[in-house]
């Protein structure tokens, strides 16, 4: 039976990594040669140099890309590392239409660096199509898509802006690393470059930063191949096998965190204390339909909003389970507030622009029993609303 034919679950861990071919081994070795013996002067063998290729990391990159449905993978130093490379296809002159809540290194990329060298950019509401239109330029070259997005989880139809690319010969760039191919599959959708911070969800422990990027068309995967040899943020073959690792359990993990996630998501928004959830599970999310039409589920990040900035503090000081923390996506429940952590590279008045209040937190649920993250933050809460009482 070809893999190919088997349940997502069941490729996570019958693919052609399977089993070393050598030893039979059942995890695959962890090659440190940073070059590679030639047995002829004349025609090299497939591996030479480990910043071309070194078999660790391309059988993490030959697993996601089967995962993803694509034809080659790419492995990076982290998740940047992957979306920079993948900006480098863009040249000077050219112009990119980006989801305007973004991740703060992603933002940071485009307004700092990409500006000097003379690629424009437009943000923009990419759950409003119209929107997206009026951003397009002669010079625009690439759709940068993230859905859900960083952190109010916005939900962006990948196939519409896939459809509108293709009209006028530009690239669609699809983030997916809070839903991860277990959820949604953005090649299938269309898509031209997946990109993943494969710290998150994809290893899911909390000990190792990687990035991976995916394609479907053999000249794109030559050109991309291209950058990440010039380029040379390649990961490092120990994290290569951390995430290898860390994707065996990638299903059973998700499952249990995103049904977590629904129940507190659930419990937030039932809660007086709590202004306002963002989570793509709730039947009110504007994009509710359209996450169910393009994704499996809703993923196990949610955001949520106190009454203010002191509320924030109060409950930050007084929850107890969750690990306050930058990152997302771990065993572990993983609590952050994005305007000094993960949108910190966005000036204030940026955040503000697009919703990203300082009274925003944002959760990725692990696999704690819900109920107790629930109890934990029932009295965080109430701590808040004593603190209210007695001022």
């Amino acid at each position: 039976m070809e893999s190919e034919e088997y349940c997502f679950e069941t490729k996570l861990l019958h693919n052609k990594h399977k089993v070393d071919p050598v030893t039979g081994a059942v995890s695959v070795p962890i090659q440190h040669a940073s070059t590679f013996h030639q047995f002829d002067i004349d025609q090299f063998g497939k591996f030479d140099y480990a910043r071309s290729a070194n078999p660790t990391r391309e059988a993490l990159e030959d697993v996601i890309a089967e995962l993803e449905g694509g034809i080659k993978g790419f492995a990076f130093s982290s998740g940047m590392a992957a979306i920079s490379t993948a900006f480098l296809l863009l040249s000077s002159g050219d112009h990119v239409v980006i989801t305007e809540d973004v991740y703060g290194g992603t933002f940071r990329m485009v307004t700092e660096v990409l500006t000097r060298f003379g690629i424009e950019h437009t943000f923009v509401d990419m759950t409003d199509l119209d929107q997206v239109k009026q951003a397009i330029k002669p010079n625009t070259k690439a759709f940068y898509v993230e859905t859900p997005s960083n952190p109010l989880l916005k939900v962006t139809d990948i196939q519409a802006i896939s459809v509108l690319a293709k009209e006028i010969n530009a690239l669609t760039f699809v983030d997916n690393t809070f839903l991860t191919p277990a959820l949604q599959k953005p090649l299938e959708l269309g898509a031209d470059v997946v990109l993943h911070s494969a710290t998150k969800f994809l290893s899911g422990h909390s000990d190792v930063v990687a990035g991976l990027a995916v394609v479907k068309d053999e000249n794109l995967a030559k050109r991309l191949y291209f950058l990440q040899n010039s380029f040379g943020a390649v990961l490092g073959v120990q994290d290569a096998w951390l995430v290898l690792r860390g994707l065996k359990t990638l299903h059973v993990r998700l499952e249990q965190s995103q049904k977590s996630a629904n129940k507190v998501a659930q419990f937030l928004q039932a809660n007086p204390l709590v202004k306002k959830v963002y989570y793509p599970g709730l039947e009110n999310h504007p994009e509710f339909e359209l996450q169910k039409a393009q994704a499996i589920g809703a993923g196990a990040v949610l955001s949520f909003e106190l009454a203010d900035e002191d509320a924030v503090r109060s409950f930050v000081s007084n929850v107890k389970i969750p690990v306050f923390a930058v990152s997302l996506g771990a065993v572990e429940s993983i609590l952050s507030y994005p305007a000094k952590m993960s949108h910190a590279a966005m000036p204030q008045a940026e955040r503000e622009k697009r919703g990203i209040k300082n009274s925003l937190l944002r959760l990725s649920v692990g696999l704690e029993n819900p109920d107790d993250l629930i109890k934990d933050f029932s009295q965080a809460l109430a701590m808040q609303y004593q603190n209210d009482l007695v001022y």
